[in-house]
């Protein structure tokens, strides 16, 4: 399977826990939680460590003030991409960081499923994810079903990769969010988050967002790297737009896709968006700490 498989989830030797120290973000008040990040080498001539990455990507939450960030594991596993059981023994001592499970449509087996299923029995996965696109499959395909029923047996929403894809070897067609509203539709019951805004397909996205209660988007990955100027405008724009459309903000989410991503510009993003002080709490934190019932304070309400 790709994210799911390997060893059992016995703590690395050695390794100190580690723990947020807050960042700009932090001071300011904000309590921000990055619900879209990985641990994956996407350059094999900079490749680091599983622990070197877990190290940056604290560094990178530090400097952000970040509270709390969800790792996806990939839908691969290979030396540069960890597989689900190896993320979760590296982050099972660290307190601010949870993970999200990647499943490879093409090679799960069922010792796959029993071993996630474990891992979700524990508390040690707290969300599934799946990679149309970067696959050849639609999100809706009968093969996923087990996935699905295995979602609302623990009640863990399932994530799923939409719009654009890194690699130029993706598959557009299957990742647009309108294949999500059959899914939505099939299983009321499952929560699913909608990845990247579906992003070119914004409206679409928020289409499926305004019809389907149990559907939420996240915003990540909408940049290589930092942002600039203009297309922070640009940005700026589609989101309110998006907003206005779904009629509230109460089922998006803050995620950023570090390392791609630069974490830091993107809180400064969120920081400038002209937002009222609830609904920039809410994608920032609260709508995250909900969906995923991470042990985590309410956010303290704003008197702005």
């Amino acid at each position: 399977m790709g994210g799911v498989g390997g060893a059992g989830v016995a703590a690395p030797g050695g390794r100190a826990p580690l723990r947020a120290t807050g960042g700009d973000g932090a001071r300011r008040g904000a309590a921000i939680i990055d619900c879209h990040v990985h641990l994956n080498n996407y350059h094999e001539e900079t490749a680091v460590s599983l622990d070197e990455s877990l190290d940056r990507l604290q560094a990178a939450m530090a400097e952000a003030g970040v509270a709390h960030a969800r790792v996806l594991a990939s839908y691969l596993v290979n030396p540069n991409r960890p597989s689900a059981a190896e993320v979760v023994r590296a982050v099972e001592r660290v307190r601010n960081v949870s993970v999200v499970a990647g499943i490879s449509y093409l090679n799960y087996k069922e010792r796959d499923l029993r071993e996630l299923a474990d891992f979700l029995s524990a508390g040690l996965v707290k969300g599934l994810k799946l990679y149309p696109g970067y696959e050849p499959f639609y999100p809706h395909d009968h093969r996923l079903q087990v996935v699905y029923e295995l979602a609302e047996e623990f009640d863990v929403p399932v994530m799923i990769h939409c719009g654009d894809t890194f690699s130029e070897h993706g598959r557009l067609k299957y990742a647009h969010p309108l294949e999500v509203d059959e899914v939505a539709v099939d299983h009321p019951r499952v929560k699913l988050v909608i990845c990247h805004l579906g992003n070119p397909w914004l409206v679409d996205c928020m289409e499926v967002l305004y019809k389907n209660k149990n559907v939420y988007a996240d915003i990540s990955g909408l940049i290589l790297g930092a942002f600039t100027e203009a297309f922070e405008d640009y940005m700026e724009e589609q989101i309110h737009e998006v907003i206005l459309y779904a009629g509230e903000a109460s089922r998006l989410l803050y995620g950023t896709d570090w390392p791609i991503c630069s974490m830091k510009s993107y809180v400064d993003f969120m920081q400038q968006l002209k937002l009222s002080d609830g609904d920039r709490q809410a994608i920032l934190y609260e709508n995250a700490r909900k969906l995923f019932k991470l042990p985590l304070p309410p956010a303290e309400p704003s008197h702005a």
